[in-house]
């Protein structure tokens, strides 16, 4: 519905954790013009546990010092509306003006269950509008209604749905002498979170006195609030809503979760899931990927024909062109991915794996709530983390941080595919089971289940007495809107160019200059060595040149930086160049690419087709083996997988937890833990 208010593509779902801040945008309304839209983080009632669900209950509770409201618009599921009762009548009672927005009303018809909307509006106090944003139905009615419950053409009913007076009478009272304009049921809620409210101390005192005073019970109170609201949400329920037997019908959703959330044939269907969208991802992309490759390879070689041999024609050639290539290559990949992820969440499977994944993720110290973070983790890391606000127990939380970088994220995916590429053989099992599709789908899992063991272990050292539950509203599954899948996978591809190609490109230009031009005393000496040597051997010209180049490349800055760390790297089969690549992936691994492009490119002005893949295939070693053999390419492939390399995530695990403490053990466990995988794949594969 916020999407269809505002015009924007921000992402919402109905399931917990997707929605974790306050997102907004503009609409106009008839007699205002333009005015604010606020989407607030879902939840099911005004007594908050999670993090997100406090970004709401603060801007309801007026305690948001950046917002202020002047309506709400309760978003009620109509196939559910008992349920969705209690939130709305407690946003009634705070004597806010309220819009109650009915949707799935489709879903609710499929049920049998007819719903009176004038009774239901009469019943409420509220306007109340059947909508329908999937088919943008309705939304003019909405705002029609908003714009007159701004003008006070709706009043706000002046009773209660509940006895607050019954509930805690003198202490309401002397709430509101502290706060005048305060109804009967925010009294309450002052009284029940007033130390999580920015008071000044005098006044946190004043309702710490008013709770001793009256010996202010505040979980019974919420007991009885709520069994008095169900007493009358029953009483509306009975005038305005008709509900067939629930025995006497079994919707589409439930006979397919018969299916799908089988205790033995659901998890063989899930990893059947998985593996067709790691297929998918090599099957469907490879083809416009080798258009890219071929396109950039092409205008190389014409460049190099067309340009003078001068310096600015060499970092155009391979410093621009080189690094927008290793860019845009990976652009169907993303695409295809974030679409494939789309549709899944959009049909409603994507809340199925948390349900399914609940019972492992308890043994290890984590609860089903953990699977949404780790599968946005497969996204990138940054939202994941932030999205693990719903959990409510801290233990689960912080753990649920500190691995969900283990997911491979969006950043990796040009690493391995490039890799992939480079050490798998493109052939098939059994004539469709392709070996590239199950490498990529092997690291997926591999990151899985090190996070899993990891979480494992740290369960221990890290001690909490809370409980927790897992709770969850399974959505109905419905049919994908292809609309907003597409417009994902185009906003996905537009961040990738826009945010990392710009850390790309900027990387690609300082290793050109890093790479292009060294200490003076350095580039002289190899300048003189080869002049001698061209007078005195009779060397083939190819030859000769290709040895110039690669001795002025090692005398470069990057030569030398990459020759200083080599032998710390050695042990793990790379060698100075693959070293640059470690160095600068830490500002974003993706960037690994574009520094291949670079530095397997300054200094070649060949005017043939060559494309990265084969410039890499080429590269030796000093022993004149294979730069990327097997057991380099899965070491090298192991060492992204696992280690820390992106600082916005440090940064935000620090934000999320308050201390430097997590993000620094985040990154030595990581780092560590990569160099140990990549030494081990390499030994036993050499």
């Amino acid at each position: 519905m916020f999407n269809s208010l505002t015009g924007m593509n921000q992402k919402v779902g109905n399931f917990p954790g997707v929605t974790v801040d306050k997102k907004m945008g503009a609409t106009s309304l008839p007699g205002f013009g333009k005015v604010q839209v606020i989407d607030l983080p879902g939840t099911y009632s005004l007594y908050p546990r999670r993090l997100d669900e406090w970004v709401s209950y603060k801007v309801l509770m007026n305690q948001d010092g950046m917002v202020k409201t002047d309506v709400i618009i309760a978003v009620v599921d109509a196939s559910n509306l008992k349920r969705n009762l209690l939130f709305c009548t407690q946003l009634i009672d705070l004597k806010l003006p309220v819009v109650v927005a009915l949707t799935m009303t489709d879903l609710a018809k499929n049920k049998g269950i007819q719903i009176d909307i004038p009774e239901l509006e009469r019943e409420l106090g509220v306007a109340v509008i059947a909508i329908n944003p999937r088919k943008n139905k309705g939304l003019i009615p909405l705002k029609k209604a908003v714009a007159q419950t701004a003008e006070k053409i709706y009043q706000i009913p002046a009773r209660d749905f509940i006895d607050n007076k019954q509930l805690a009478t003198i202490a309401i009272n002397e709430m509101q002498e502290l706060f005048p304009s305060l109804s009967d049921y925010s009294s309450i809620h002052y009284l029940i979170n007033h130390e999580s409210f920015d008071f000044p101390e005098h006044t946190q005192v004043a309702i710490e006195n008013i709770e001793q005073k009256n010996k202010f019970n505040a979980t019974k109170l919420q007991a009885d609030e709520i069994m008095q609201r169900y007493t009358r949400i029953k009483h509306i329920m009975k005038l305005s809503v008709s509900e067939p037997d629930p025995l006497q019908k079994t919707i589409f959703t439930e006979k397919l979760d018969d299916i799908l959330l089988h205790r033995r044939w659901g998890y063989l269907i899930l990893l059947a899931v998985l593996f067709l969208l790691f297929q998918s991802v090599f099957w469907l992309a490879q083809y416009p990927m080798t258009w890219i490759e071929t396109i950039f390879a092409y205008s190389s070689a014409g460049l190099s024909r067309l340009l003078p041999e001068i310096w600015w024609s060499d970092l155009l050639i391979n410093g621009v062109v080189a690094g927008l290539g290793g860019i845009l290559i990976f652009i169907p990949q993303i695409m295809i991915l974030f679409g494939l992820i789309t549709l899944l969440e959009d049909t409603g499977y994507m809340a199925r794996i948390s349900f399914l994944s609940d019972r492992l993720m308890r043994s290890v110290g984590l609860n089903g709530k953990s699977v949404m973070p780790m599968i946005s983790g497969f996204a990138c890391a940054v939202p994941a983390i932030m999205s693990a606000r719903n959990i409510e127990n801290k233990k689960e939380r912080l753990l649920t941080i500190l691995v969900t970088p283990l997911m491979s994220c969006s950043a990796r995916l040009p690493v391995y595919t490039i890799l992939i590429g480079l050490v798998i053989p493109n052939t098939f099992l059994f004539g469709f089971l392709s070996l590239q599709g199950l490498m990529m789908m092997f690291l997926y899992l591999f990151g899985l289940i090190m996070a899993l063991l990891i979480s494992y272990i740290a369960k221990w050292f890290i001690k909490s007495m809370e409980k927790s539950f897992f709770i969850l509203e399974l959505p109905t599954y419905r049919s994908p809107r292809w609309n907003n899948i597409l417009q994902t996978m185009v906003s996905k591809a537009r961040i990738f160019v826009v945010e990392a190609g710009k850390i790309i490109m900027v990387i690609s230009l300082f290793l050109w200059v890093l790479s292009s031009f060294g200490p003076p005393g350095r580039i002289d000496a190899v300048d003189k060595e080869f002049a001698i040597r061209k007078e005195a051997q009779n060397i083939p010209a190819a030859d000769f040149e290709k040895e110039y180049k690669t001795a002025k490349l090692e005398n470069s800055f990057a030569g030398i930086l990459g020759k200083s760390i080599e032998p710390a790297i050695l042990p793990l089969g790379y060698d100075w160049k693959i070293g640059i690549a470690l160095i600068t992936s830490f500002a974003a691994r993706e960037v690994f690419v574009g520094t291949m492009a670079t530095l397997y490119s300054v200094g070649e002005s060949d005017e043939e087709v060559i494309l990265l893949s084969d410039k890499m295939r080429q590269a030796k070693k000093d022993d004149g083996t294979p730069m990327f053999s097997l057991a380099t390419g899965v070491s090298l492939m192991l060492f992204y997988l696992f280690a820390m390399q992106c600082m916005s995530t440090l940064a935000i695990v620090y934000r999320e937890t308050g201390t430097w403490k997590w993000p620094i053990i985040q990154f030595v466990y990581m780092t560590g833990l990569a160099y140990l995988m990549s030494l081990l794949a390499y030994q036993l594969l050499k």
